[in-house]
Formats: C-alpha cells, sequence, structure tokens
C-alpha cells in the first residue's frame, strides 16, 4: 500500500527526545558519521524564533530577512564526513515561512548541501491518511521522526532504530529525491521572482497541508 512505509514510522517503536536532548545527540552523531544523511521535509511551516532571519521575515522586514541571511554561515552546519541531503516538499503558492526557506536552502546549497525540491503532487499517493512525516536518517540502523507542534515549534525527535523501518523510508525518499529539482533551480525560477511575503499572510495561522 502506498505510503506504509511512513504509517510504520508512526507506530514503530522508539525513545522521544526533548529538543535540549535531541539536539545533542544528534550533532554527536552528524560529526561521525559517514556516507549519505538524508533529510525529509514536508510541513510548509516552521516556528523558528532562534533565527534572526526568520523573526525578520514574521516581523514583516523582508530586506533584513535577507541580510541576515546572507551573515550565516551554512556550511559550519554541514556534517564533516558526509553528504546531507535534504528532500523539501512544497506547496505552491509557497507560504512565507516556505518562499522564506527556499532562500535559505538554495543558500545552503551552495555551501555544499545536496537539497531538492519537490511538488507535493508527487506525493500525494503516499499521503492519503496523514502528512508525510519529518525525518532524518543517519545510517541503517538510526533514524530521527522530528517532532513539532501545531504552530510548527521544535520539540524534539523519536529516536527510531528498526533497520526494517528505516531501509524501506531511505529508499523511498531515495526514489522521490531522484525525481526533485535543484535547490537552487528551483528557487531561480519560481522564488526568486516572488514579491516579499505579505504582512496579511505572514500573520495568518499557519497549517499543514
Amino acid at each position: 500500500m502506498p505510503g506504509e512505509a511512513f504509517e510504520h514510522v508512526r507506530k514503530v517503536a522508539g525513545e522521544t527526545l526533548h529538543a535540549a536532548e535531541y539536539r545533542t545527540e544528534l550533532y554527536e552523531h552528524l560529526r561521525e558519521v559517514e556516507g549519505v544523511v538524508w533529510k525529509l521535509e514536508r510541513a510548509q511551516h516552521f516556528h523558528e524564533p532562534d533565527t534572526p532571519s526568520w523573526v525578520a521575515m514574521v516581523s514583516g522586514d523582508w530586506d533584513r530577512a535577507l541580510a541576515l541571511m546572507g551573515e550565516m554561515r551554512f556550511a559550519d552546519d554541514l556534517p564533516p564526513r558526509a553528504e546531507l541531503r535534504r528532500l523539501r516538499i512544497v506547496e505552491t503558492p509557497p507560504t512565507p515561512y516556505l518562499q522564506w526557506e527556499i532562500v535559505l536552502l538554495a543558500a545552503r546549497t551552495r555551501a555544499g548541501e545536496r537539497a531538492r525540491a519537490l511538488h507535493a503532487r508527487s506525493v500525494r499517493h503516499l499521503e492519503e491518511r496523514t502528512p508525510l512525516p519529518e525525518l532524518l536518517i543517519l545510517g541503517p540502523g538510526l533514524m530521527y521522526e522530528v517532532l513539532y507542534d501545531d504552530m510548527g515549534a521544535h520539540l524534539g525527535g523519536r529516536r527510531i532504530t528498526d533497520a526494517d523501518v528505516i531501509a524501506e523510508c531511505a529508499r523511498i525518499i531515495a526514489e522521490l529525491y531522484a525525481e526533485a529539482e535543484d535547490m537552487v533551480a528551483f528557487h531561480d525560477r519560481e522564488v526568486a521572482p516572488l514579491p516579499p511575503p505579505s504582512p496579511w499572510r505572514i500573520l495568518s495561522r499557519p497549517g499543514h497541508p
């Protein structure tokens, strides 16, 4: 059944870590992991008050948001021994958050991350029950379901070590990634020509697709 692997993610046993614990554990693994790290992002809005550029965006100051983004050191975030491949699912027209994040991800791609964009219509067959989860796969024995509240604020992550579930999720994400478009090309065509997000859209309550 389409999407069954992702349904298994929600049902398989895992240990839930609060945000600080999750970040500490994750960064320890990222320093050591080799090969490919897969990241799947599906929600169209996240709440990132610790990121000054995001704060400027939601305050309606698009120019400052872009300027602050230009000061960020994206290469410092990359795993030193692995290739980070991010698959970003996109709805169009983009939410204000997604418009901001696509600019960010294009910059991260220029810095060495391997981010690609895939339109949501390409994953509808996998979402007959619920939207895809937010996932981070660090290897055949370690995956995190990244957890957020209804407003998109980060809550932590659920550590999953079931090799069969991880392998199937990695396989599907890799197949979707192969269909997706380079983030810089997507940004240049779909996002760069857009006007700044309108204040009423920024302030409207975000929701999941």
